[in-house]
């Protein structure tokens, strides 16, 4: 199965990682790179993307690593730009941008509704807006969203603005995949459950939901909580995104791929 993306390329939205270890957007970069894809690594933290395509290139593979912020249509024009200069075309787009932040409808202020709306749902839209036309003119692409399955299901935890964002991404997702399946866009959402990423350490606020601020007691509890017995990792997310991104999912659009350990059959 070695090389089912040769001759890709690939932009990956959010391939830094906020802290140490593997976020699910550095992982997918990695993987799709192992495969034979020339990787576009974006962050709006140059240093994380930097770090992810310095370890694609130590493996021996290609890689580009470029700022933006991906709530700016400009940002992301420039990202396409580049890409395209550098490698000519794109054929995958990962969709790995997102923020979570703790707080139900009455705790949520205004300005973080807008905040985490624009980074997690806004960025999405931009991202396919601009990338879809040129995808469509080459004869085809493979857009992976990563949603979460608190767009299924309340987790315990009120986040409002990442469970309603991410329901939103489902739904963009569906809509967007059936507009452009004639012309081989294929358009499919990944809904990873309690995952054990650097994103879910650093979140501010859930440690104390969970565990009294406790980060060793969360992941103790948030492995109580899987039917396989503990939480998945960026691997297995980033090993969702692969299928996705090669043609061995040419048949598959509009998808929700969720990847939990068979926590939403409890709820």
């Amino acid at each position: 199965m070695a090389g089912r993306l040769a001759g890709k390329t690939a932009v990956v939205m959010g391939a830094g990682s906020v802290g140490p270890g593997w976020g699910n957007g550095k992982a997918a970069a990695v993987l799709f790179a192992r495969e034979g894809a020339a990787v576009v690594c974006v962050d709006i933290n140059i240093e994380a993307a930097q770090d992810t395509a310095r370890l694609i290139e130590g493996e021996g593979g290609r890689a580009l690593a470029l700022r933006a912020d991906v709530t700016q249509l400009a940002d992301i024009a420039a990202v396409q730009r580049e890409a395209v200069a550098a490698f000519g075309k794109v054929d995958i787009l990962n969709n790995n941008v997102g923020i979570l932040s703790v707080g139900g409808v009455v705790q949520t202020d205004e300005s973080e509704w807008d905040r985490v709306y624009a980074v997690n749902l806004k960025s999405c839209f931009l991202s396919m807006k601009q990338f879809i036309p040129a995808m469509r003119e080459q004869g085809g692409g493979s857009i992976i969203n990563i949603s979460s399955i608190a767009s299924l299901r309340y987790t315990g935890v009120p986040y409002v603005t990442y469970s309603t964002t991410k329901a939103a991404m489902n739904h963009l997702t569906r809509t967007t995949a059936v507009e452009y399946a004639k012309d081989k866009v294929r358009v499919n959402a990944i809904l990873p459950g309690l995952m054990k990423t650097p994103m879910v350490e650093n979140a501010a606020g859930l440690a104390a939901e969970y565990a009294d601020g406790d980060v060793e007691g969360m992941w103790r509890e948030r492995d109580s909580q899987v039917p396989m017995g503990h939480m998945g990792d960026a691997w297995d997310v980033a090993q969702a995104a692969l299928y996705l991104a090669s043609d061995e999912s040419r048949y598959v659009t509009g998808i929700e791929l969720v990847v939990d350990g068979g926590i939403t059959l409890k709820y």
